[in-house]
């Protein structure tokens, strides 16, 4: 059951401003839901907010500083209380709280309170009291990979419960793994950006080593959520309207080894592809070095989930990638690709890598920039490695300067949008199944293919469309007729699949 509503006369407003990634979102939601549950009213605007929580990212510098920006900024609209303006507190949750706690509060003294991750499953009585005018100690850090993992028993209920919803007893699936009860933990969660795609996630943490990340040491080992709660939740999305489930966690491919079956991602993904009003399944985060062909086969064959993979090579040296603590080469990681095209020739490739990282000769930087060349890849995200504290690579000898990580930064760069630009290019005379995620006053109508992730990997423009006969969240046959950049524009009069 969910927490009884406060009286009306003891409701509060509060805004949620989510930074980072879509793992963030689904924490937002879920923070969201558990907000309500406890009798705070939600408001989109944080200047209409008496308490605003922004859920920081903790990733790479440039994330940290947008996190203390909007921290900064949220801490102005107090000081506008007083000519009338309604903002009291202002509350950092999410990775940058996590991984800084105490640190982060001292230096940040704007910020009213800094919770960790623990303190979300009482966040509305923790609000509260700071509204009450307590002064909660700030989260204390520490490395969450040496915490270990609630059992189910220990979360409690085996119901999950949506705000406006009676509890949803979960659905039984077919090989839940040795073990592994088809149970899961409570979800309460409230959507707050609406629209046709929702991230919905698979799991928790990492389990990897890699030697330039820190996300293990605040986000935990992994631990996978029970099927049965994903597939409740799942069933949920599409009630209020999800055409589009985007499954996110740290690493898809590890997706069930913790309960007992490292198969459950296959065996999941035509329940979820079946789920009532879902009309796509979209895969995100697999580590290549894990990325199985039952794996690759399950995403290309079963119908309704996305031709799409989201494989984080991070390089192509296999002398940088045993430093970074990872694995592979050029020839297994083009092997991997052959392998995904074969079985689903019009597949989306997304990609990132890591320039510059300690110890990358030129001919090793050479050897990526072949590799990006030969794979042909649809989206590309580069980025100049930076020390991230707490990671082994830190403290590396043969760091690159700051000019050469740049240079090599921008002509990777350039070299990866010309390569995703001649992939859209290719695309041309390709049918196409375009989620419409817009329609602008002008008629304008966006949206993506199968090929295109979420937010980060371009758009298709649809023309040929009837003057008001496509709505956001219609699943639109179109073809591609021609490409700026990676975006694709596809005429609904030249007809579908």
């Amino acid at each position: 059951m969910t927490t009884p509503a406060a009286p009306s006369s003891d409701r509060r407003t509060v805004a949620l401003v989510t930074l980072g990634c879509a793992r963030n979102e689904v924490d937002s939601e879920e923070l969201a839901g558990q907000l309500e549950a406890g009798g705070f009213v939600l408001v989109e605007d944080p200047a209409d907010a008496e308490t605003v929580v922004v859920n920081t990212c903790g990733f790479v510098e440039a994330a940290k500083q947008d996190s203390i920006d909007t921290l900064l900024s949220a801490a102005d609209l107090k000081d506008d209380a007083g000519a009338g303006g309604v903002t009291r507190s202002v509350v950092a949750v999410g990775c940058l709280a996590e991984r800084y706690g105490a640190d982060l509060a001292e230096s940040l003294p704007e910020a009213d309170a800094v919770l960790g991750f623990d303190d979300y499953p009482d966040i509305a009585s923790r609000l509260r009291a700071i509204l009450a005018g307590e002064k909660l100690h700030p989260h204390t850090p520490s490395d969450r990979r040496k915490l270990l993992p609630i059992t189910p028993a220990e979360r409690g209920g085996t119901d999950v419960v949506v705000p406006g919803h009676a509890s949803v007893a979960p659905a039984p699936i077919t090989d839940v793994g040795a073990g592994a009860p088809a149970t899961g933990p409570r979800t309460v969660r409230r959507r707050l950006e609406g629209g046709p795609m929702a991230p919905l996630k698979l799991a928790s943490g990492c389990d990897r080593r890699c030697a330039f990340c820190a996300i293990p040491s605040f986000r935990g080992s992994f631990v996978s959520r029970r099927p049965a709660d994903v597939l409740s939740e799942a069933r949920w999305l599409g009630e209020q309207g999800v055409k589009e489930l985007f499954l996110v966690s740290e690493n898809s491919t590890s997706y069930g080894k913790d309960l007992g079956d490292l198969r459950l991602l296959e065996t999941m993904l035509p329940e979820l592809a079946a789920v009532d009003g879902v009309e796509r399944v979209r895969v995100s985060y697999l580590q290549p070095a894990e990325t199985r062909p039952g794996l690759v086969t399950a995403i290309a064959s079963t119908p309704g989930v996305a031709d799409y993979f989201d494989l984080s090579f991070q390089h192509a040296s296999a002398q940088v990638l045993r430093r970074m603590r990872r694995f592979g080469d050029p020839e297994s990681f083009l092997g991997l690709l052959e392998d995904v095209r074969r079985q689903a020739p019009r597949a989306g490739v997304r990609s990132n890598f890591i320039v510059g990282f300690p110890g990358e000769t030129e001919q090793d930087f050479e050897t990526l920039c072949e590799f990006v060349g030969a794979a042909r890849l649809d989206a590309v995200g580069v980025f100049g490695y930076s020390d991230e504290d707490g990671t082994e690579a830190e403290g590396y000898d043969g760091k690159l300067d700051a000019d050469t990580i740049a240079e090599r930064v921008e002509h990777l760069t350039t070299l990866a949008e010309d390569v995703s630009a001649e992939r859209a290019r290719a695309r041309i005379g390709e049918p196409v199944r375009v989620l419409v995620e817009s329609v602008d006053e002008d008629g304008t109508v966006e949206g993506r293919a199968a090929c295109q992730g979420p937010e980060v990997d371009g758009s298709t423009v649809l023309v040929g469309v009837g003057s008001g006969s496509v709505r956001v969240g219609d699943m639109i046959e179109a073809i591609v007729v021609a490409t700026e950049g990676v975006d694709l524009v596809a005429d609904v009069s030249e007809g579908g699949e």
